[in-house]
Formats: C-alpha cells, sequence, structure tokens
C-alpha cells in the first residue's frame, strides 16, 4: 500500500517573501510594455524594477518623474501596484502576525486579555472585507474632496490626479503626478493648497494607524474600551505630529528655501503636513534637499520610527518606540516588569524589541555604506554623509522621501536601494524568518544562566 506523506506546510514568513516578489515581478514586467510609457516605447528592465519596488512596497522613491515619463496605462499599473502592495500586505500581515501568535506585531494585546484580537481575526474573509471596504471608502472620500481643488486647474485630467493621489496617500505611498509643475517637485506647487495638504495628512494618518484600531473604533460601542494597541498608537502618533510639527518650525522658521517666506499660517500648515509624510508616506510641500542638515537629521528620526503596526506605512513602528521608553522608564524606576498603562508587557515583547531595532539599524547601516561608497566621483549635491543616510532610512521605512541622493546613486547603489525597499516593507525579521531553519525542537533544551556586565 502506497504511502502518502503530508505536504510541508510553507512558513508564513516566506509566503508574505514570495507574494510580494511575485506582485514585484508583474509589475516590473508590465511597466517594461511601450504602452506603459509616453514615449511608447521599452523602458529599461532596471528603471521598471525600481519603479515597481517602490510602488508595491509603498516607498515613493523613483528614479523617473511619475506624469512626465508614464503614460496614463502606467500610471494605472503604478496605482494598482500600490494599492495591492498597501493592502495586500495588510491582509498577508494580519494572517501572517496571527499565524505567528504576534496579534499585530504587539503582543501586549494577549497580555492585556483584549479579545477584540480574538474575536475579530477568526475569520478570515471577514477580515479582508473589512480592510478593502474602509479602505475604498477612505480613498473615495479623498480623492472627492481633492477633485473639488483639482478640477478647476487641470480639468478632466485633476479627477484622475485626485484618485491616484488619495490611493497612494493613503497606503503611505508618495507617487505623485504634479509633474508637470516641475519634474520630482512632488506637492511644492500646492504648499497654499490647504484642501489638497490636510486631505492628503488626514488619508497618511489612516493610512498609519492600521487595522486593528479601525477594529477597535469599529466595536467600540460593543465593547466600550479602548484596546492598549490602539491607545499606544493614537497616544504615539498625536505626539509624534505634534512633536514633528514643533520641530520643522523650529528648524526651518528662516530658512528662505523652505518656511521662511510664507505667511503664519502657511508655515503652520507645511509643518504640520511635513510632520505627517515624514513618517513613511514620502510627499514633501517643502523640499528637503533645501533643509539644513539639522532637519534633515530630525527627518531621519522621524522616518526610523514610521507608522503603527498592521498598517500601511513602515518603519520600526510606534509601538517599538513605545515599548523602548517605557522599558527605559521601568528600569529607572527599579521595577522588576515593563508596565505600560497600568499593564505589564509580555517579555517577548522586549525580546523582539530589540530584535527588530538592530535588524533595523544593520539594514540601515549597511545600506547606507553602500550607497555612500558607491557614489559616482561626480556626484553633485546630495552625494553627502547625511543625503545617504536620509535616502537609506528613507528606503528602509518605506517614506520615499529624498534628500538627493538616490537621483546621483550609481547602479550598485540603486541596487541596494532596492533591496532595502523591499527588506522595510516586508520586515527584516520576517525575510530571516523566511531564511531561517525550523527552530522550534530546540525550545525545550534547558541551559546554565550566566550574568555579565552591562553599562
Amino acid at each position: 500500500m502506497p504511502v502518502f506523506k503530508k505536504a510541508k506546510r510553507e512558513s508564513p514568513a516566506r509566503t508574505l517573501v514570495l507574494g510580494f516578489l511575485i506582485i514585484i515581478a508583474v509589475g516590473t514586467l508590465l511597466l517594461c510594455l511601450p504602452a506603459a510609457s509616453k514615449a511608447g516605447k521599452f523602458t529599461s528592465i532596471f528603471d521598471c524594477l525600481f519603479t515597481a519596488t517602490s510602488a508595491a512596497c509603498v516607498t515613493g522613491l523613483v528614479v523617473v518623474d511619475t506624469w512626465a515619463y508614464w503614460s496614463i496605462f502606467g500610471q494605472i499599473v503604478i496605482a494598482l501596484l500600490i494599492q495591492v502592495g498597501g493592502l495586500g500586505f495588510v491582509t498577508l500581515i494580519t494572517f501572517f502576525n496571527v499565524a505567528m501568535g504576534k496579534k499585530l506585531g504587539f503582543r501586549t494585546l494577549k497580555s492585556a486579555s483584549e479579545d477584540l484580537t480574538e474575536s475579530s481575526f477568526q475569520n478570515g474573509r471577514k477580515i479582508f472585507i473589512r480592510i478593502v471596504k474602509y479602505s475604498l471608502i477612505f480613498e473615495a472620500t479623498g480623492a472627492l474632496i481633492m477633485s473639488f481643488a483639482l478640477f478647476p486647474k487641470y480639468g478632466g485630467y485633476g479627477i484622475w490626479m485626485a484618485v491616484f493621489m488619495s490611493i497612494t496617500a493613503f497606503c503611505n505611498a508618495g507617487f505623485d503626478l504634479a509633474g508637470m509643475e516641475g519634474e520630482f517637485s512632488s506637492l511644492i506647487s500646492f504648499q497654499d493648497n490647504p484642501a489638497v495638504l490636510i486631505t492628503i495628512a488626514m488619508l497618511i494618518i489612516l493610512g498609519g494607524l492600521g487595522f486593528i484600531v479601525w477594529e477597535n473604533f469599529l466595536t467600540f460601542r460593543e465593547s466600550k474600551k479602548l484596546s492598549l494597541h490602539t491607545r499606544t498608537v493614537l497616544v504615539m502618533t498625536g505626539a509624534l505630529i505634534l512633536a514633528g510639527t514643533l520641530f520643522f518650525l523650529f528648524a526651518e522658521w528662516n530658512n528662505p528655501k523652505t518656511l521662511g517666506n510664507m505667511s503664519f499660517g502657511e508655515k503652520v500648515l507645511n509643518a504640520f503636513f511635513s510632520s505627517v509624510t515624514t513618517r513613511t508616506a514620502g510627499f514633501d510641500s517643502i523640499s528637503m534637499g533645501d533643509m539644513s542638515e539639522f532637519s534633515q537629521l530630525g527627518t531621519i528620526l522621524l522616518m526610523f520610527v514610521g507608522a503603527a503596526p498592521g498598517s500601511t506605512g513602515g518603519g520600526v513602528k510606534v509601538t517599538t518606540l513605545m515599548v523602548v521608553i517605557v522599558t527605559v522608564v521601568s528600569y529607572i524606576r527599579n521595577k522588576n516588569d515593563v508596565e505600560l498603562f497600568r499593564h505589564k508587557l509580555n517579555k517577548l515583547v522586549i525580546y523582539r524589541t530589540v530584535v527588530t531595532l538592530a535588524l533595523s539599524m544593520t539594514a540601515v547601516g549597511i545600506c547606507f555604506s553602500a550607497l555612500y561608497f558607491s557614489m559616482p566621483s561626480d556626484a553633485g549635491a546630495g552625494s553627502g554623509a547625511v543625503q545617504c543616510l536620509f535616502d537609506a532610512v528613507s528606503a528602509f521605512s518605506t517614506t520615499g522621501l529624498s534628500a538627493g541622493a538616490t537621483a546621483q546613486a550609481g547602479f550598485l547603489g540603486k541596487c541596494v536601494l532596492i533591496v532595502t525597499m523591499f527588506l522595510g516593507r516586508v520586515g527584516p525579521v520576517s525575510v530571516i524568518m523566511s531564511l531561517v531553519m525550523n527552530t522550534q525542537n530546540r525550545k525545550n533544551i534547558v541551559v546554565p544562566e550566566g550574568d555579565i556586565l552591562i553599562g
């Protein structure tokens, strides 16, 4: 009698990585077609790979201006890549986290005994429908509002601009179609248009909060409480937006190339927008290359933090920063346990925080070094150390802002940026887990306890 072996179950992390590779490959092939470019000719596969990776990983770094180079067909392909990369990522990462027992990357939901996650993620079909439903509602609302601002100036194309930028804003991608006002100018021509900037900022924030926060608000009438995760995300998001706004106002107040020549209201508007968009969105209403290096360093920190777990944004996540803060506070106060909003955090949360930070900083360090040392000898402005670090963090955090290093980078540098964008979107922990062998049989091994001096 023949014996049939049970098929080996593919790890969720490996499925996630392969899924994104397939999305990028399909996007690359579609963008290579002559119909995708305005010139009606084949585009080099490397430029298509860079663009497809940036779109699928919802980053926003580009080698050609989206409006000036790509046809309507090409722009639609990019929009679909962003939509699939944004919503597909949320859906896949939800299943991945549940399969790994991480509860959207923040296991304090379990330690806090919040049953919201347990009840919300039992039905995979329900998850997908809710994500798509509310995402489309947010995007349609944003597109409608921006249409009123763009249609009078750009006619029918203004409606497509509104739809395109609504998708890219909600998915925290940073692609835009404002190239007719100047290639690679992003939203600088709209810096005095609150309807566009505020709408895009709100879409960025909504996309960056994550599905678990939306779910908590949707079920608040029944549960009558906000989960620990939701409170953490809301507090950190609000604090970072306020801190970033004040930072940009202070650092760029008198800079004539950025905020210096604006009215008070425009300064506040653009400082607020910069604070929101620097945490993984990638639009800019003031040129990042014209900012002082002090401001660029501050922007690097905001980009590195990023958005919330399970969202369309990247970075190491706001919850990771909160865990670091409360761990330091708990240690200073000589507490045996790490507490957050009167809840004790599971030690695995602390371990994962350390691993996430270590792998993220390693990835950024490698990308920065490769980018800096691969710069062509004749590279001009934007090729300095701060600018290379800026673009390396931007690629890893899937922000898409650039201080000029991407435009100056050679072939090797852009290859490194492609890998970094992919790594940042999928997550360094996920990539490592997809490559390593199963170590489950080592969990019960007992080893002697040791001690070393720290600090």
